[in-house]
């Protein structure tokens, strides 16, 4: 078969890919996959990421039945659910650091925003900067800000669509100060500044609060999984002892049920305890 030929098979298959994942992104959890990928930075469509979720089940649940919990089903089923939101935390903890570091870094963005501005450079001059100079992830998100500004989105729709990108409280300030200059004037590199000193000032209280913290947060990962790891520890060691729990639906998977809902609301109000907003 010619490479013409062989791009025409390939063709529909193409196309028809792209119609399924158009349909899936404009679905409503579409929707939330494709605003977390852009927030993790992920170059993957709605379609590819969700079959990840699928890969990742099937990879565990073979895993699981073939190395870890030989021919057990029941084992290999829970494995594989857990599988199947692996792909959903780990992006989660991408989206979480990549936050944190653009957090970290902002106060030093707005020290070079400030600077180029007493430069003499416009805001866009300016920004175009920091998408040169800034370092990671900032460096990559202002420069999506320049590109959209070249190709004629304004300046509130574009830093718009970078807040929504990075969803940052700090960052939020900026940009309405951003907005409110453009609409009433007034000495921008000036309020930069104060808000850079302000950020920075939060930044230190988060990690002071983080610091003191600690101990809670520890103490409700350590209480939440202590239960599963257990029960996961007796049934590779003693499987006729926990199976009584799976095979007897009228007490056993209503004691299942209960346990995870408890264990789900215990680590939900210690986060909820520990979570201090500034």
């Amino acid at each position: 078969m010619s490479a013409s030929s062989h791009r025409a098979a390939n063709k529909p298959s193409s196309i028809r890919a792209r119609q399924l994942d158009k349909r899936l992104s404009e679905g409503g959890f579409g929707k939330k996959w494709r605003i977390q990928l852009a927030r993790a930075d992920l170059k993957l469509t709605v379609g590819e990421f969700l079959l990840a979720h699928f890969a990742a089940s099937a990879a565990l649940f073979t895993v699981s039945f073939l190395v870890l919990f030989r021919g057990d089903i029941i084992t290999s089923s829970i494995a594989a659910l857990i599988g199947f939101f692996i792909p959903r935390i780990l992006v989660g903890q991408r989206i979480s650091s990549r936050l944190k570091k653009f957090e970290q870094q902002l106060p030093d963005t707005l020290g070079l925003w400030v600077n180029a501005m007493r430069s003499g450079y416009s805001v866009a001059q300016a920004m175009e900067a920091i998408s040169r100079d800034a370092a990671e992830p900032t460096k990559t998100e202002f420069r999506r800000v320049v590109q959209e500004l070249s190709l004629g989105i304004s300046m509130p729709d574009a830093l718009g669509h970078m807040l929504e990108r990075v969803e940052s409280k700090d960052f939020d300030f900026v940009v309405t100060a951003v907005n409110i200059q453009r609409e009433v004037g007034g000495g921008l590199a000036e309020i930069l500044s104060v808000l850079a000193t302000t950020i920075r000032e939060r930044i230190k209280l988060k990690g002071e609060i983080m610091v003191l913290t600690s101990q809670g947060r520890l103490t409700g990962k350590l209480i939440s999984g202590l239960p599963i790891a257990l029960g996961l520890f007796l049934r590779s060691s003693n499987p006729k002892y926990i199976d009584q729990m799976f095979e007897d639906r009228t007490c056993g998977w209503p004691m299942i049920g209960v346990g995870l809902v408890m264990i789900g609301a215990g680590y939900a109000v210690i986060n909820k305890i520990v979570d201090i907003d500034i």
